[in-house]
């Protein structure tokens, strides 16, 4: 029982032994032979039912090493644990501040960038709408050239019918000529310089629309950071991802990403620099045209002189026919405008008609169903496109008819300058018309 004490009151420290296979103490076990064994000649090699002493005493031995043994071992797996546990917690908190810290410092790239891109974008925008103003001064500025062009070509060709001898080259018909050929220049000029506006105006639009896609793209990824971001250990939405760990073979590297935006946002600002020169060419164009323009027409007015009245009688009558055409011009015109607004009033319905349709198309598996409700709505746009093209078409002989209508002004407008005489060509047409030549605003594109 010493022995046993011993054993059991010396238990070894934690993690200070090392693990290792105690001696085995050897006995000499006596043999079991003298007078008074329970084996005789007749048991010889054979062991009786009972041990020796010494073998009990190894036996509990044996298991007082086994138990010290396993319990010394038990105890190094379980500090061994803790500490494990201990250092994966600490070391999952680093990992996940610094990938808190590593999102949120991709949030503030990407909020610099898309604060870019919106600015770029803003600029575009307001670039184009003043790029589109300065267009439709172009247009106005053209159409203003129509009036002088119409006006200069009609004096010529009265001048042209006069009578000998009064049909000759003088001081009016070179200004004329001259004014007719600085308008046709002018003409060209201001139409190139509308397909410079129209292909810059597109560029600046591809332009916003690329920042608009990139800047879309960013808005979704920082949204989506945004909530990685506030995910934590107390989250209720999170989940296993086994696989999410993955890079996808397309995916940028920082220096790409970067790059890709860069290249958007250089390419924008040149556009825009280069829609602001084009803008600033136009001011200057449309200010040397109208001053240009007003210049000859003070000369060709200034080199005309009175004129004399003939057939006023033949020239009221196709007067009236002409303010007649000029009416119906007017409700013709007035007829397009309102066929315009049915097609235009016939768009929503075909809209909702067809949004319903498209909507209809995501039903689920058997829910895709070819129900009454798809087959009216099929009827239905079939029947709004039916319209449309009959509005269309109605339309498109309401302006061929306006186009005779014009057609049929510019003959009477003729048939007058015919019917009139040389003393009356230039009081009457050429005097009177040249009243209705356009202002400095209207010809530099301002009205």
């Amino acid at each position: 029982m010493a022995q046993t004490d011993i054993l059991l009151t010396k238990e070894p420290t934690p993690q200070t032994v090392p693990a290792c296979q105690l001696p085995c103490k050897l006995y000499d076990v006596a043999r079991n032979t003298g007078a008074h064994t329970s084996s005789g000649l007749a048991t010889s090699g054979f062991r009786t039912a009972k041990y020796l002493l010494d073998e009990w005493f190894q036996n509990c031995y044996a298991r007082y090493h086994q138990a010290f043994a396993d319990r010394d071992q038990s105890e190094r797996q379980r500090h061994e644990s803790q500490q494990l546990a201990a250092e994966t917690e600490a070391l999952a908190q680093r990992t996940q501040q610094d990938s808190t810290r590593k999102v949120g410092e991709r949030l503030q790239d990407m909020h610099g960038w898309k604060s870019e891109l919106q600015r770029q974008v803003g600029e575009l925008v307001s670039e184009t709408e003043l790029l589109l103003a300065q267009k439709q001064r172009l247009e106005h500025a053209l159409d203003a050239t129509a009036g002088p062009f119409s006006i200069v070509t009609d004096n010529l060709q009265c001048r042209e019918r006069r009578q000998h001898p009064d049909l000759v080259r003088d001081c009016v018909e070179i200004e004329l000529l001259k004014e007719a050929e600085l308008i046709r220049n002018i003409q060209e000029l201001l139409k190139r310089t509308i397909m410079q506006a129209v292909s810059q105006t597109r560029l600046n639009r591809e332009h916003k629309e690329t920042c608009e896609m990139d800047w879309s793209d960013k808005v979704e990824a920082y949204n989506i950071d945004e909530a990685c971001c506030r995910y934590n250990n107390q989250s209720t939405d999170v989940q296993f991802y086994p696989h999410s760990a993955k890079f996808e073979e397309s995916a940028s590297t920082p220096e790409t990403w970067a790059k890709f935006t860069q290249e958007h946002l250089y390419r924008a600002e040149r556009e825009r620099l280069a829609s602001v020169n084009l803008r600033n060419l136009i001011d200057c164009i449309l200010q040397d045209t109208s001053e240009d323009l007003r210049l000859q027409c003070d000369a060709v007015n200034l080199a005309f002189g009175r004129r004399c009245e003939e057939l006023e009688d033949a020239r009221h009558k196709l007067e009236h026919h002409l303010r007649k055409t000029l009416r119906e011009i007017t409700d013709q015109e007035h007829n397009i405008a309102a066929l315009k607004q049915a097609i235009k009033d016939k768009e929503a319905p075909l809209k909702v008609a067809q949004t319903r349709l498209y909507q209809r198309s995501h039903r689920p598996n058997v829910e895709l169903c070819r129900d009454s409700a798809q087959f009216r709505l099929a009827s239905e746009v079939e029947e709004l496109n039916l319209s449309l093209a009959a509005l269309k078409e109605k339309l498109l002989e309401a302006e061929q008819s306006l186009r005779n209508l014009e057609d049929t002004r510019m003959t009477l407008e003729k048939d007058i300058a015919v019917k009139t005489n040389s003393l009356f060509i230039d009081r009457h047409k050429c005097m009177a018309h040249r009243a209705h030549y356009p202002t400095v605003l209207q010809l530099a594109g301002y009205q």
